[in-house]
């Protein structure tokens, strides 16, 4: 948030038109989470992965995909949510960001909604300890929170070790 919109106003600049977007929902513990329907290449159950040395924790290594080498994270790791437990509802959600193919471990995918710009608020201002700059906003659906995601600026954030400085900015 730039400091010029309240937490009340929408959070505008998703690439919204007058009809929506869509965005895949899943989630990860007991929280579901929003990412743009546009950078997902596709749905796939949990595989084993190929551990990086000296990688994050939450780096859980890398697949082959149809001769592409895709980095793994766990969301749950990365979010701090506790244990990840892998079983058969654990997918991997393989994303296009910013011109590379990224996996994204989560519990399980729930849906794919349609969102416009007006559902969206904006996230509330935490103290410096708390890194909300990825959130894009927040919805409230059927009495439950759903978080929207900016995908490229979570997976382009230095701390994700993902892309050289160059392309993070």
């Amino acid at each position: 948030m730039d400091g010029s919109q309240s937490a009340s106003e929408p959070k505008r600049g998703l690439d919204n038109n007058d009809a929506g977007a869509e965005f895949l929902t899943f989630c990860l513990a007991k929280e579901t989470y929003g990412v743009d329907i546009l950078r997902v290449q596709e749905i796939r159950g949990y595989d084993s992965v190929t551990r990086l040395p000296s990688a994050p924790d939450f780096i859980k290594g890398v697949i082959n995909l149809r001769g592409t080498i895709v980095p793994v994270v766990d969301m749950r790791i990365k979010f701090n949510l506790g244990e990840a437990v892998y079983d058969d509802f654990t997918v991997m959600v393989i994303l296009n960001v910013a011109k590379r193919v990224i996996g994204m471990v989560v519990d399980r995918v729930s849906d794919v909604v349609r969102l416009v710009d007006e559902e969206i608020r904006a996230t509330p201002e935490f103290g410096s300890g708390i890194d909300v700059h990825y959130v894009a906003g927040l919805v409230e659906r059927d009495d439950q929170m759903l978080i929207v995601l900016d995908i490229e600026k979570l997976f382009k954030s230095k701390d994700m070790a993902l892309f050289d400085a160059a392309v993070a900015a």
